[in-house]
């Protein structure tokens, strides 16, 4: 073999003795991706931008003019010669939290069956009725219109019936988002806060019994650590749960009627957490090997995946994960890894390989496209990258030059014969 032919084989025998040490570039099973231009948008996903959010107003009862009675409350009534003499000063209730509004009247409530009980008059049923029409109900009935006892004259009696105490319905809020609990050193200082789930009971009197009160009482809409939507299990003998999505697309109606919304005795209403099982992407390959939680509310794309993961990216494959004092690499640097696949899970245990070249999506957006759950994200470099990186750290300027005026390295190999 002449002097020349070694010279020229040499480089030669240093790329072939890089790929026989199994560079991972070269022996990567997922390289052979599909690359996304090729893909349909069924793979792709639809983005996270498109969902709106219900408003609020829908988790809220309507006001209604006029109050109808129904068991559990209590009126204040003034009735003289029924439930008093003329001329009696009866009791005044002053406002309290769950009654704003002053009474006057003795306190009658409202049975079971929907009916209150004067002395000497039968049940008089009230369910569904207005104050006003309660005032004359009892008119009727203590001056012998309806079947009862002549008491009083009808145009003379002086009826009057107030709301003493609204009716008030006990529901239970499970929450698993996150809730900050203050952490008490000696003395009772704050020292810091720990967060986990927690559960309430509250009493929400009538006409406030609804979804958008109950979370406002409980520290408001899920948090970013739950799901975005809001399951409520009502107490009926059915056992049935509603769930209400709090954002939808476009093209997607929200069923829900107002009597989901209003919460009764022994109903649940609970804020589940994100399923970190799913929600999730994974980073491999020279970007390192973790698990990552997907952003709730807006979309990701490869590149900000990369970034949050802190892939070298741009930057001749160096990375600041390890405990480095520079900033760059030393010399002229190497090839930046460009090749990303995506491993994305088709379900019924299958998955499709996406090939994105880093080095174009970072100048054209429509190949930065969106990670979804359960995505692997693949970083490594391009077999040409490779080598060339293993004959810029392997061969360096001045062994180079050797080799092709005669030096050392090509005396090295072929046994010290020029």
């Amino acid at each position: 073999m002449t002097a020349m032919l070694r010279r020229l084989f040499a480089p030669l025998l240093l790329a072939a003795a890089a790929l026989s040490g199994g560079c991972a570039a070269i022996t990567n099973p997922v390289a052979d991706g599909v690359p996304v231009r090729r893909l349909p948008a069924e793979v792709l996903g639809r983005s996270k931008a498109e969902l709106q959010p219900i408003p609020f107003t829908v988790l809220k009862q309507r006001e209604v003019e006029k109050y109808l009675l129904d068991k559990g409350d209590t009126l204040a009534i003034i009735a003289d010669n029924i439930i008093a003499p003329p001329n009696t000063q009866p009791p005044v209730s002053l406002p309290d939290p769950m009654n704003p509004t002053s009474a006057v009247g003795y306190p009658v409530p409202v049975g079971d069956d929907g009916s209150i009980s004067l002395p000497g008059l039968p049940a008089i049923q009230v369910r569904g009725k207005t104050l006003a029409e309660v005032e004359e109900l009892i008119k009727d009935t203590a001056s012998g219109k309806n079947g009862g006892p002549n008491l009083v004259v009808r145009e003379k009696a002086r009826v009057t019936v107030q709301m003493l105490r609204k009716r008030t319905y006990n529901v239970t809020v499970v929450r698993e988002d996150t809730q900050p609990v203050p952490l008490t050193g000696a003395g009772g200082a704050i020292i810091g806060t720990n967060k986990r789930g927690s559960g309430y009971t509250l009493r929400l009197q009538a006409g406030e019994n609804d979804v958008l009160r109950a979370l406002n009482a409980t520290g408001g809409p899920p948090g970013l650590d739950a799901k975005n939507e809001i399951l409520i299990e009502h107490s009926d003998a059915a056992r049935t749960t509603t769930r209400i999505p709090l954002r939808l697309y476009p093209e997607q109606s929200l069923n829900l009627c107002e009597a989901d919304i209003i919460l009764t005795d022994g109903d649940v209403v609970k804020i589940e957490s994100r399923d970190t099982s799913t929600e999730v992407f994974y980073a491999a390959g020279v970007a390192g090997s973790r698990q990552f939680s997907l952003p709730r509310d807006y979309d990701l794309d490869v590149l900000q995946a990369l970034t949050l993961v802190g892939a070298p990216i741009a930057n001749g494959g160096f990375t600041q994960n390890a405990f480095v004092g520079q900033a760059v690499n030393t010399g002229l640097g190497s090839p930046s890894p460009a090749l990303l696949t995506v491993l994305r899970p088709l379900g019924n245990g299958r998955q499709v390989p996406i090939r994105v070249d880093l080095n174009l999506a970072l100048k054209d957006p429509r190949e930065r496209i969106r990670v979804m759950p359960g995505d692997v994200l693949v970083m490594q470099e391009r077999p040409g990258d490779a080598v060339a990186r293993y004959l810029s750290q392997t061969i360096r300027f001045n062994t180079t030059v050797n080799t092709f005026t005669g030096g050392s390295l090509t005396q090295s190999i072929t046994g010290g014969n020029p």
